[in-house]
């Protein structure tokens, strides 16, 4: 049986920017990481990504993003996010008050849509598919967009 909502206990902190607005366009880096880091999704051979049948799903409901959360006047470039003019008044979201059009909207639909698809196909229902929480990272400039980018194409060799 659950134990009841504890504050002490459960408490999670927050990782976002306490005045930065999630819900604007800009570019971010996030990073979210199946449950016991289990290679559930697919694996990485000779260069190639080679996913499995849940990788398909997650590859399917990350395409159908935009449709869900269209991006409205998207820039398309890393602005300076360093000047306070490119901030609006913050969106951090309370436990169960979700942020139309925000990031941390955006991840938590993206992996239940994924998690749901998936415990379908096991047959195992309410079995986790994610770690909890992500990691995210605000773009700030050209330089640290190049710097994830050599991460990312790094990381399969590390």
């Amino acid at each position: 049986m659950p134990s009841k909502f504890d504050p002490k206990k459960h408490h999670r902190r927050s990782i976002r920017l306490p005045e930065y607005d999630y819900s604007q366009p800009g570019a971010y880096y996030v990073t979210i990481v199946a449950s016991d880091r289990e290679s559930l999704f697919g694996e990485v051979v000779n260069k190639e990504t080679v996913l499995t049948k849940f990788g398909l799903v997650a590859k399917q409901q990350w395409e159908k993003l935009p449709k869900r959360f269209p991006m409205v006047g998207a820039r398309g470039n890393t602005n300076d996010h360093d000047d306070k003019s490119s901030r609006r008044a913050p969106t951090w979201e309370g436990f169960q008050k979700p942020v139309k059009g925000s990031i941390p909207t955006i991840i938590r639909s993206y992996k239940s849509a994924v998690s749901y698809r998936i415990n379908l196909m096991r047959g195992t229902q309410g079995i986790p598919v994610w770690q909890r929480n992500y990691w995210e990272h605000i773009i700030r400039n050209q330089q640290d967009l190049q710097n994830k980018s050599d991460y990312i194409e790094a990381n399969p060799m590390l």
